[in-house]
């Protein structure tokens, strides 16, 4: 059974800006449960093609090499985290408490909903060209970027007490990391439930 014959009920693998269909897609999602499983460097092409139902030739007509394969994925993950984390912020108020509240939810969601996803892109940055590594960090950074600038603001206006912004998002961002390699349905914790949980802690890490 090929990983598109997964229940249609699940959680997608990929979000929707993953707007590849087909054999494309069918690729992408056999790639990213197996990079997800054993490492960019365990998996070769031709599991990923028999896994997608399709021949290793098919996948380099699609795509130009494994690593290209593992680009696509990890620009998809850091895009779709980048713009979670901008539609949280034009929603929230002008209050530095309430906007770093929905970017630590927008952040915690990203990594219960595509969990797996989430995994193989902070995973793999090494496995990466360097030319497709930059541009991926271009899209990390602008991330890091949103947090930075409320964090700062909110310093600026004596409501957070964090000796340096970047490490107080470095704490909210690895600790919303991390429930990407924990969270499942069977703990019985809903993802928002999660994210709201989360968001909690990082205003009272920087208020406190």
């Amino acid at each position: 059974m090929t990983d598109a014959a997964r229940d249609e009920t699940a959680t997608p693998l990929l979000p929707p800006r993953a707007t590849a269909d087909g054999t494309h897609r069918r690729i992408l999602e056999a790639a990213l449960v197996r990079f997800g499983e054993r490492g960019f460097h365990g998996v070769s092409v031709r599991e990923i093609a028999e896994a997608a139902g399709v021949r290793a030739s098919s996948v380099y007509a699609h795509l130009e090499s494994k690593e290209q394969l593992l680009f696509q994925l990890m620009l998809i993950g850091h895009e779709e985290h980048h713009e979670m984390l901008r539609m949280a912020l034009l929603e929230a108020g002008s209050d530095p408490i309430e906007q770093l509240t929905e970017l630590a939810r927008a952040h915690v969601r990203l990594h219960g909903t595509y969990s797996l996803l989430a995994r193989v892109a902070n995973r793999e940055m090494a496995a990466l060209s360097p030319e497709s590594r930059l541009r991926i960090l271009d899209v990390r950074r602008a991330s890091e970027q949103l947090f930075t600038d409320v964090i700062g603001r909110g310093l600026r206006m004596g409501v957070f007490h964090v000796d340096d912004e970047w490490l107080g998002f470095a704490a909210i961002g690895s600790m919303g990391l991390r429930v990407a390699e924990w969270w499942s349905d069977d703990l019985g914790y809903d993802v928002e439930q999660v994210a709201d949980t989360y968001a909690t802690f990082a205003v009272r890490l920087l208020t406190g």
